[in-house]
């Protein structure tokens, strides 16, 4: 299955096989009995903190037990993934995975200390959210097709910024040269909050922005919003169109967030989770909290997100190659 179906059909597909209860595991038997650790490869404050906060508090009332976030950043990912890989398969230590760790890191890093996919037993997909292309107002340019010629007129010299080489606002640009044939100057910081300053202060010209950090700056007319990166325009910008229908014809980009456990759980246990999490994710409270954030719940099965992610390697794999990023 390829991303663009799975997202379209994310809300119908089924959350879960049904869990039987004879012949339960013994590590299953009363799971859970005690605080699960769920690590958010992450520094506090980003996003993945936010949606693992938003998912452990409802997750905790579904199962009955706490559910304690544990932010190990570093590494683009790398660190936090690599300890829940290795750590004891019982369901106790569990991961939110995300485009980085498991699309792109695999092809930007020489060396994981983790396998994307044979480390991990896949859970359930959360929630995904497109980026939103956002240029200074000084850049003459009011739309993407504008954008697109100006490009073409000054190749090499309009600038875009990024948190850093290898980072989905990095490869947002690369996918946008790519597709609009165009060729643009790229700028890496260390850091979105930097790079976000100079675009702002006029010192690049434009960047691909996610929808809470972008929106503030929109809405003060700061900045100008060109499009959004999914195939769909966002239920929050409905006037906002997508690069897709604005001269970008198949461009698609969106990040995604989803709860991993280290391969060898029981089979049980990950149905389980499977459940919870799906109840979690259609509570009201979760989805406001998502909505706001510019995030779409997209439950999913165990083995449908196991799919998503086999295809989201091979998809990241060219598009990172094709921007010479890498990391030894």
């Amino acid at each position: 299955m390829d991303r663009r179906r799975f997202l379209a059909t994310a809300g119908t597909l089924p959350w879960a096989v049904p869990l039987l209860r004879p012949g339960l595991s013994e590590a299953a038997t009363g799971y859970p009995n005690r605080a699960i650790t769920y690590v958010a490869p992450y520094p506090a404050g980003t996003t993945t903190d936010f949606v693992a906060r938003a998912v452990a508090q409802a997750l905790a009332a579904e199962v009955g037990q706490p559910v304690v976030v544990d932010n190990r950043g570093g590494a683009g990912g790398t660190i936090g993934s690599g300890l829940v890989a290795h750590a004891k398969p019982d369901g106790y230590t569990l991961l939110q995975g995300s485009t980085s760790t498991h699309g792109i890191n695999p092809t930007l890093y020489s060396k994981l200390p983790y396998d994307a996919e044979k480390s991990f037993e896949p859970i359930g997909l959360i929630a995904s959210s497109p980026l939103i292309l956002i240029v200074n107002p000084q850049l003459p340019a009011r739309t993407a097709q504008e954008l697109i010629a100006l490009a073409r007129a000054r190749p090499g010299t309009l600038r875009y910024g990024s948190a850093g080489n290898g980072s989905s606002q990095h490869l947002g640009g690369q996918l946008f040269e790519s597709k609009a044939n165009v060729d643009l100057m790229h700028v890496p910081y260390k850091g979105g909050s930097a790079a976000m300053t100079d675009l702002l202060g006029g010192q690049i010209d434009m960047m691909f922005e996610i929808f809470p950090t972008a929106l503030p700056h929109m809405q003060s007319g700061r900045l100008r919003a060109l499009g959004v990166t999914s195939l769909k325009r966002m239920p929050q910008l409905p006037e906002l169109a997508t690069l897709a229908e604005s001269g970008v014809p198949g461009y698609e980009m969106a990040t995604w967030h989803g709860m991993l456990a280290p391969a060898g759980t029981p089979r049980d246990i990950v149905v389980a989770l499977n459940q919870s999490l799906a109840r979690a994710l259609a509570t009201p409270a979760l989805q406001a909290r998502f909505a706001a954030a510019g995030l779409q719940a997209a439950p999913a099965s165990p083995e449908d997100f196991g799919r998503f992610i086999h295809a989201e390697v091979r998809r990241w794999s060219g598009i990172v190659k094709a921007s010479g990023a890498r990391i030894e």
